[in-house]
């Protein structure tokens, strides 16, 4: 999952007995650009997850009880970026439970474990109602893919930022191989720049987001 913020300047004093080695974030967004991030903000509950949908009417909910180890693949009937719960040796099951949490309002609070590839937002509608529009988050499904491809490990460039991911100046993930351009590896994500490890001397502090754990990315320039 990419991240993108605007970073603030961090200022010492002559006084200051600060590490010199940690220098400070650079803005790198325009007036345009940040409006821009604080309108994603408001869409990122309902852009940032992929969906599987579930109806039932009569008030009574008939949604898969999803489990770790549960099989889903696409399925674009509704959504171009929908999913289906199907059997784990289905040949179209593509992605495989790594963990389900409950239902999120706020993509951004969804803290899935190392190694998700995709993070699939189920929700429910009641009375027959198109759930992929207007359906009620109730599990988040932390996926990983049965193919060798794992965006999600750490570094490759995919999934939610996590330690070991790369990012450019905007914030943006990127895969740590053969990037191109400016390549910041994650050595922490925390609160304030000021809890950031001494090492991380290129820290990029972000736009607040509602449920988001971290406010900032404690970086080390390659």
């Amino acid at each position: 999952m990419s991240a993108q913020g605007s970073t603030r300047p961090r200022t010492s004093g002559t006084g200051s007995t600060g590490d010199p080695s940690r220098r400070g974030a650079r803005t790198v967004l325009s007036a345009g650009s940040r409006a821009a991030v604080l309108v994603a903000v408001v869409l990122a509950a309902t852009t940032a997850c992929s969906q599987l949908s579930s109806s039932s009417s009569g008030g009574s909910q008939k949604a898969k009880d999803w489990a770790v180890g549960d099989c889903a693949g696409p399925d674009t009937s509704k959504s171009k970026d929908g999913f289906q719960a199907l059997d784990c040796d289905d040949p179209k099951a593509t992605l495989k439970a790594l963990e389900v949490q409950d239902g999120a309002m706020f993509a951004q609070s969804v803290q899935c474990p190392a190694g998700t590839d995709e993070i699939i937002s189920v929700k429910v509608s009641f009375g027959g109602g198109d759930a992929s529009t207007s359906g009620i988050p109730t599990k988040t499904v932390c996926g990983r893919n049965l193919s060798g491809e794992h965006p999600g490990d750490a570094g490759a460039g995919g999934g939610q930022l996590v330690v070991g991911d790369c990012v450019d100046d905007q914030a943006k993930e990127i895969a740590c191989a053969g990037a191109s351009g400016a390549v910041n590896k994650v050595l922490a994500l925390t609160k304030t720049s000021e809890e950031c490890p001494a090492a991380a001397n290129s820290p990029i502090d972000l736009f607040p987001s509602p449920g988001r754990p971290y406010d900032t990315i404690c970086a080390s320039a390659a």
